[in-house]
C-alpha cells in the first residue's frame, strides 16, 4: 500500500518501506503526537523518535525485537510520556539535544551535538540542532543513499510553518534561521518531512511560503 503519513490516535500505523529503512509511523496521545519507528533492513535493529505517549501502543509497534534506542527530539513532556516505561522495557538507550536533556526527567545516555551521527543498524541519521521552539530541539535527517531525504523535524517544522515559538521574537527568529539554513538550504524539494504532530510535507511543498512565514513572524 501506498504510504501517506495520516494516521490518527487509536488507529493503525502507517509504514514507509524504503531500500535500506522502514519508518512505522503512529499517532499516541491527547496532543495527537507521531511516534515513529525506524528499523534497518540488513540488520533488523530498531531505533524509535520520541516515545510520545502510551507506551503500551508503543511496545506493541515495537514488537519482540525490541528497540537499540530512543530519540527524544524536545523537552516538552508530550514528547517523552512514555519514555520511561518503554526504556524499562527494552533497555534502549537514550538519546536527546544536549540543550534539552536536562528538561527530560529519564536521564540521558548520549548528548546530541549538531552534526552527530545516530546509528540504527547500517542507516545513518545525522542530527541538525535547530534553536527556537526549545534551546536543545534536534531534527534527524535520513540522507537515503537510493532516493531523496528524509527529515523528522519534531516540532521545528510542520506544513504551514516553523514550531510555536510563544510570540517570541527572538525566538522565532532563531527558529526560522536554523531551520532554512540548516534544512532548506541544504536539502533538496523532494525531502520528505515527518513532523511531531499532524501530516508530513515534503521541503517543495513548503518551500514557496517562506517569505510569508518570516513576514507573519509565527
Amino acid at each position: 500500500m501506498t504510504y501517506s503519513g495520516e494516521v490518527k490516535v487509536g488507529g493503525p500505523a502507517d509504514v514507509h518501506e524504503l531500500k535500506d529503512l522502514m519508518i512505522t509511523k503512529i499517532a499516541v496521545g491527547p496532543m495527537d503526537n507521531n511516534a515513529y519507528l525506524l528499523r534497518c533492513r540488513a540488520t533488523d535493529e530498531q531505533l524509535l523518535i520520541d516515545a510520545a505517549n502510551d507506551a503500551r501502543t508503543l511496545l506493541g509497534m515495537i514488537g519482540d525485537d525490541g528497540i537499540a534506542s530512543v530519540v527524544t527530539t524536545h523537552r516538552h513532556g508530550d514528547h517523552w510520556q512514555a519514555l520511561a516505561e518503554v526504556v524499562a522495557a527494552t533497555g534502549a538507550r537514550t538519546y536527546a539535544g544536549r540543550e534539552d536533556a536536562a528538561g527530560i526527567p529519564v536521564p540521558t545516555e548520549v548528548l546530541v551535538d549538531d552534526g552527530d551521527v545516530i546509528r540504527v543498524g547500517r542507516v545513518e541519521l545525522t542530527a541538525r540542532h535547530l534553536v527556537g521552539h526549545t534551546p536543545g530541539s534536534i531534527a534527524l535527517v535520513y540522507d537515503d543513499p537510493h532516493g531523496h531525504p528524509h527529515v523528522f523535524t519534531g516540532d521545528c517544522l510542520f506544513p504551514g510553518g516553523v514550531g510555536n515559538t510563544h510570540k517570541d521574537p527572538k525566538a522565532f527568529a532563531s527558529l526560522i534561521h536554523d531551520v532554512e539554513t540548516k534544512i532548506f538550504e541544504v536539502l533538496p524539494d523532494e525531502t520528505w518531512v515527518y513532523p511531531g504532530h499532524g501530516n508530513d510535507t515534503t521541503l517543495g511543498a513548503e518551500r514557496p511560503h517562506l517569505p510569508e512565514w518570516h513576514a507573519r513572524g509565527w
